[in-house]
């Protein structure tokens, strides 16, 4: 069982330079880019990236809430996942896609307050 992942290259960059316009941490950002990931009816099991980025470790990005990630994915695959298919594997994924996805969130909003409140916005379409 693995407890890190590297990230892309380009997930890494994206995020020193998202954290540089939001002081939000990298963990956070992380965590955001995975969450919106996984909003994406597409399937994540062909992406790939490399790993020559950001380390990270397991608890750092799922936390108390490793196990509903987990769920979250095996539900979106439609089949159960193996600890070790899910992380650093799938996890990394999504972070890798959901890095793209931020950072064009954030472009497209063009500052802070907007960029968090269509964040909110996200949330709030999904609980509807």
């Amino acid at each position: 069982m693995q407890f890190r992942l590297k990230t892309s290259k380009e997930t890494m960059d994206i995020l020193k330079q998202m954290q540089i316009n939001t002081n939000l941490t990298p963990n956070i950002l992380a965590r955001l880019a995975i969450s919106l990931s996984l909003l994406l009816e597409e399937s994540i099991e062909q992406f790939d990236s490399d790993t020559n980025g950001l380390e990270f470790n397991r608890n750092t990005l799922t936390g108390t809430y490793d196990f509903a990630y987990k769920a979250i994915i095996a539900q979106q695959l439609g089949r159960a996942i193996t600890d070790e298919e899910y992380f650093p594997t799938l996890i990394k994924k999504h972070l890798d896609r959901g890095a793209k996805l931020l950072e064009n969130e954030y472009k497209y909003a063009g500052n802070y307050e907007k960029f968090i409140r269509s964040l909110a916005n996200f949330e709030m379409e999904m609980v509807r």
